[in-house]
């Protein structure tokens, strides 16, 4: 291959990951210039200078049964992918987060003599650590975006660097309340909820009727209180329409938004929030928040014998102890959560020692990852 171009291999595989390419690609070409970057990724990625070979949305399936549905075709496009790479080697190779893609393909990579960059530590400390021994083979570096990661991995002897996380570069550090309830037009004395149901069907399932159930008994002790309900898409909406429809929820002081979850943090006064990165972007904008979560019977087996953490939302995660409630599974009862929200909404003492905790967690995590990331990766190119 020639080398007058530096070529970067790089493969992300849903929207976070799209988001920290495209960051990374700015903040690489800021540096050398002369890099092209060849791979997955989504538009943002490409709009930052990508050649896009097989749009992200390939690889973006969740949950089990739509991977086994999608598996021939994820297959198919990662045997081409290693197949270029083979043939066409890059001077370093990227895969941003979606271990399930990108740790295979970087084994066969790595055993031909190509650098191997994974960005995003898996969470193995959330399921047990057999997953560190692939991620050996499959590695030259791994970049960490939370600061308990790199002892796991220095403990296995893998190169490792912690470079904060992205959203902590992104949120503000004092989120303003009062500007954004005059925004959404929402009195600034209001108690307001937001309700964060996750961003797939199924969560949105699984919890809408709980949800609802949660909003009638705080509106027994709250009889002014209001809920702010942010969807991510048209589907989300329609099934959280649905479940209002179906438990007689329609007079209820609900408020859908499409998107603006982040607003609906900033505006609300207490979050009820379905586990995932949701949690860190409420810890981040410092609301007190109950975390819950729901799968199916079979997954929640496979989740309790795997893991080895008491806990699971990020937040607890990061202060390693439970510093907000944690309502899984079978806990999440509309009555437990009622009763959670409740207890930190009349609680100020706990929201201003949570606001402490998370401005310090923010301070950790702020250390403009991008830059971080490319400064990281910059050495190990030094070579082509």
């Amino acid at each position: 291959m020639q080398h007058n171009k530096l070529v970067v291999g790089i493969v992300a595989g849903e929207a976070s990951g799209d988001l920290l390419g495209s960051h990374l690609i700015t903040a690489l070409k800021a540096v050398r210039p002369e890099l092209h970057f060849v791979g997955i990724g989504g538009p943002k990625m490409k709009s930052a200078g990508m050649e896009v070979m097989f749009p992200m949305e390939k690889l973006a399936v969740n949950g089990y049964f739509e991977v086994l549905k999608h598996y021939r075709e994820i297959v198919g496009i990662r045997n081409k992918l290693r197949e270029h790479f083979l043939a066409n080697k890059p001077d370093i190779f990227i895969g941003i987060d979606a271990p399930d893609f990108n740790l295979d393909l970087e084994v066969v990579l790595k055993n031909n003599g190509i650098t191997t960059v994974h960005y995003v530590s898996p969470s193995i400390w959330a399921w047990r650590g057999e997953r560190i021994n692939k991620i050996k083979r499959a590695v030259s570096k791994i970049l960490c975006l939370f600061p308990h990661e790199p002892k796991i991995y220095q403990d296995a002897n893998v190169p490792v660097e912690f470079v904060g996380h992205p959203l902590a570069d992104m949120l503000p550090e004092q989120p303003k309340r009062n500007e954004m309830r005059e925004s959404m037009r929402l009195p600034l004395a209001a108690k307001v909820f937001a309700f964060l149901p996750g961003s797939r069907q199924s969560e949105v399932r699984s919890l809408a009727e709980t949800y609802i159930a949660t909003a009638k008994l705080i509106l027994v002790s709250l009889p002014d209180a209001r809920f702010l309900v942010p969807l991510v898409s048209r589907e989300t909406r329609r099934i959280f329409e649905q479940a209002l429809y179906d438990h007689d929820g329609e007079h209820l002081p609900f408020t859908l938004l499409f998107g603006h979850a982040q607003d609906a943090m900033i505006a609300a006064d207490i979050v009820l929030v379905a586990s995932g990165t949701a949690t860190l972007e409420c810890a981040l904008l410092k609301r007190p928040m109950v975390i819950t979560y729901r799968v199916s019977k079979i997954s929640w087996w496979l989740m309790k014998n795997k893991g080895y953490l008491p806990y699971v939302g990020l937040p607890n995660v990061l202060a390693g102890r439970f510093v907000v409630p944690e309502l899984l599974q079978h806990d999440a009862t509309p009555q437990n959560l009622a009763q959670a929200l409740l207890n930190l909404y009349n609680d100020k003492y706990a929201a201003a020692e949570l606001n402490e905790m998370f401005t310090t967690m923010h301070h950790t995590l702020r250390q403009d990852t991008a830059k971080k990331a490319a400064a990281a990766i910059l050495p190990m190119l030094s070579h082509a």
